[in-house]
């Protein structure tokens, strides 16, 4: 299999860490690289909107040396991944999408927590209190289970118990996802049609986060697209099907890569074609009046 460039995008809330079983378990050929979107870990960045994050990506390319990435998003991410191919469509050469927001993807909770009065409220108090409950019914769980936890079991429950931040208060950089979310999710259902290159969409029909006739309508959207169904892991799909998505996007970048061979093959028989033809031409003026 050829190289590839890969570049994974984590969700909301969530890290590079997010993305480990799946490294970790990618074919060599491929390179992976998984970041801290603004606002999260280690990025200094501030927090921003799909927009905002696209073009962290574009620099983190730039910065790397990678002219051109296949971006895999999770969640927010694969907002944030449809947005960089909208923008600069030359450096993507195709997506993945993992539960991906997209058309029909809102709900109340999200408008409350856009909303200029009761948002702020909602997300410092859900960002104060929602780890500390997190972290005490993990504890329970383990101390029921006498054993501790796996990576991948309970993993919403993880999410937010391990949802601190060195760099940035984690409640004002959800409250801005939030707000981007809302206020840029018409906009960035209008930009669907203009992303020409390949997508793989992932989905399981019982993600209770983002529906999944989110995923059908970015399938039905997206010009070049098609949804695979993983079925039983819900909405974390890099922690809790890792080995179902390392197949998917191993087999994806081989479909890839014979659509390119054949592609290259149709244009050698097409020059080929062409120089017979320009042989046939001179070969007539030869034998033609003196």
């Amino acid at each position: 299999m050829p190289s590839h460039h890969l570049v994974l995008l984590h969700g909301q809330p969530g890290s590079a860490a997010d993305w480990r079983q799946v490294q970790s378990r990618l074919p060599a050929p491929i390179q992976a690289v998984a970041v801290d979107r603004p606002g999260y870990g280690s990025s200094p960045q501030a927090a921003a909107g799909f927009a905002g994050n696209a073009r962290a990506v574009l620099a983190e390319l730039d910065a790397r040396g990678i002219g051109q990435a296949v971006l895999v998003g999770h969640s927010y991410g694969g907002g944030v991944a449809l947005s960089a191919a909208s923008l600069a469509p030359h450096r993507v050469e195709a997506l993945v999408l993992l539960a991906s927001v997209g058309p029909g993807c809102l709900n109340g909770w999200d408008r409350l927590l856009a909303a200029p009065g009761a948002g702020p409220v909602c997300a410092l108090v859900a960002w104060r209190l929602t780890p500390w409950l997190a972290r005490a019914r993990l504890a329970r769980l383990a101390r029921a289970d006498g054993r501790p936890l796996a990576p991948d079991e309970h993993v919403n429950w993880d999410i937010w118990a391990h949802s601190g931040s060195d760099r940035h208060p984690l409640w004002r950089t959800f409250l801005t996802e939030q707000r981007a979310l809302v206020r840029e999710a018409d906009e960035l259902a209008s930009v669907l049609p203009g992303i020409r290159v390949p997508v793989l969409l992932l989905a399981d029909p019982r993600d209770t986060l983002v529906p999944i006739e989110t995923a059908r309508r970015l399938e039905q959207s997206l010009p070049d697209a098609s949804l695979r169904l993983i079925r039983g892991p819900g909405h974390h799909l890099p922690r809790r099907a890792a080995d179902q998505v390392v197949d998917a996007i191993a087999g994806f970048l081989a479909s890839l890569d014979a659509d390119h061979g054949s592609g290259s093959a149709d244009l050698g028989s097409a020059e080929h074609g062409s120089a017979d033809h320009r042989a046939a031409d001179h070969g007539s003026a030869d034998h033609g009046p003196g």
